[in-house]
């Protein structure tokens, strides 16, 4: 049997990306612009009141980044031409109906001529407004749908979501829909985004009509949202407007190829176009950054847990490869894109693998000297971790605030600053305990026939490879992962 061609299918056809100033949306362009320069044309949908702007946006925030390198050096003296012949920033947004595409031509023209449709444009705020969230991660979703349904040569519309779609679940997770079973029979009884839009809307009415300020509107609306989600059993707002973002999708996509990628805790890139690059923190680089500084002395996590994690290069080839597997085919799938069933490493791995490398490499501070990290303290539960914070920080604070008043207020910006500080840190450990305490494995029998189908049908499965089980997880957190977080986003800050 002849194998077939990715790269052939890609050849001379019309892509548009939803997200591309994102982390998984810029590294998608390079890769197809490095690896098929006869694409005819990649429309990239960018939030900018002209097209001046958004080019100019283009040019700063995605071809101007240190990912496009190895594409650079490739083309030379001609890379600018070969940019503008072959990318076309367009001043959008997915929170409006035709995507905010102003311009009737340039309208009709993606219309009649894009064949493909990548949407990874959302916010990944885990408490983010719920207004943004909702009209992004929800209804924005609607909006790139209504859009696709109007592009004449569409082929496969391709959304990425995101596994932790299942809420705190434990155990193997499914690639199906089971996890919002429950919302999507509520579906039948009542419209949930006419819903959601109203209670929006009545809070930012009731808040306007208080006088509220900016600051107090978006710290409002930021608990709404965490109020709302729990109410429906997600975690946080993220999950909880992805998840709706997905239930519109599949309820209204008619007769469109629809392909739903779900990425685990997307990390650095392994290979391509060159290992170790990351854009600003990810889940767990924040943690990794404060452990370093030794700004991190204590962790609320379970050690045995399995963290799923997966370069965004191997995201990006799953993603392609599903967009060539599933074209015109007139239905739906679901891939997980992780490793905790094929490759797993729990926490306690991790942790020692951060702490012999900066052991060996120390951070050093603003005064030139080493930092030295420790083993830490670490919590397997939130009852213990609140203890610990109670003891260590509350109780001193407590006794703060006594002395702040017998002292007529003297330490009051000490106080209020701590408070911030320790209220600030309460929170965030909240909105990260689920996943720092998470039990579930992901299921990804659909992403492993995707796998087979690649290695069996096509020619370039190694230029596509998406396998975990490749993975030395050692190797890639002491000489990528870590060595590459420092380079791009800890040293630039």
């Amino acid at each position: 049997m002849e194998l077939k061609s990715i790269l052939g299918y890609l050849q001379n056809k019309t892509i548009l990306v939803t997200g591309a100033t994102g982390f998984l949306g810029m590294v998608f362009v390079e890769k197809i612009l490095r690896v098929q320069p006869d694409v005819k044309k990649i429309y990239l949908l960018l939030r900018a009141s002209d097209t001046k702007s958004a080019t100019d946006r283009m040019h700063n925030q995605i071809i101007g980044k240190e990912l496009f390198r190895v594409l650079r050096e490739k083309w030379g003296s001609e890379f600018d031409s070969f940019i503008a012949k072959k990318v076309v920033a367009v001043p959008g947004d997915v929170t409006f109906d035709d995507l905010g595409v102003k311009e009737f031509k340039l309208r009709e023209e993606m219309w009649t001529d894009i064949e493909i449709i990548l949407n990874s444009a959302g916010t990944t705020n885990f408490d983010e407004r719920y207004d943004i969230a909702l009209s992004v991660n929800t209804f924005g979703v609607q909006h790139v749908l209504s859009f696709a349904k109007k592009c004449l040569k569409l082929e496969i519309l391709l959304h990425v979501s995101t596994a932790y779609i299942c809420g705190e679940r434990e155990g193997l997770i499914l690639e199906d829909s089971s996890c919002m079973e429950e919302m999507e029979k509520e579906i039948t009884t009542f419209d949930f985004k006419v819903q959601e839009k109203n209670l929006v809307e009545e809070k930012l009415n009731e808040l306007k009509a208080q006088n509220a300020t900016e600051e107090v509107i978006t710290t409002t609306m930021k608990d709404f949202g965490i109020e709302r989600a729990k109410l429906h059993g997600w975690p946080n707002t993220y999950v909880f407007t992805k998840a709706m973002g997905e239930i519109l999708l599949r309820h209204s996509k008619d007769n469109l190829s629809v392909v739903i990628i779900r990425p685990t805790v997307v990390t650095s890139t392994y290979k391509e176009p060159f290992p170790g690059w990351v854009q600003g923190f990810r889940t767990i680089d924040s943690v990794i950054a404060g452990y370093c500084k030794g700004k991190l002395t204590c962790l609320l996590v379970d050690p045995k847990s399995v963290f799923d994690m997966v370069p965004v290069d191997m995201v990006v080839n799953s993603i392609t490869v599903a967009m060539v597997a599933n074209a015109n085919k007139s239905s739906s799938i679901i891939y997980h894109v992780g490793s905790s069933l094929r490759n797993p490493i729990n926490f306690l791995t991790i942790h020692c693998f951060v702490f012999r490398y900066f052991t060996k490499n120390p951070w050093i501070d603003k005064d030139g000297k080493p930092v030295k990290v420790g083993k830490g303290k670490i919590f397997k539960t939130m009852a213990t971790f609140r203890m610990y914070m109670q003891i260590r920080f509350m109780l001193p604070l407590e006794g703060l605030k006594f002395v702040n008043k017998a002292f007529g207020e003297y330490f009051q910006d000490l106080y209020v600053n701590y408070n911030q500080k320790l209220k600030l840190v309460m929170r965030l450990v909240e909105l990260y305990e689920p996943y720092m305490l998470f039990k579930g494995i992901f299921d990804d029998n659909n992403a492993e026939d995707l796998r087979r189908i690649t290695r069996e049908s096509f020619v370039e499965s190694e230029t596509f490879n998406f396998d975990p089980k490749c993975i030395d997880w050692e190797d890639y957190i002491m000489h990528t992962h870590i060595p590459g977080l420092q380079k791009h986003v800890m040293l630039k800050r």
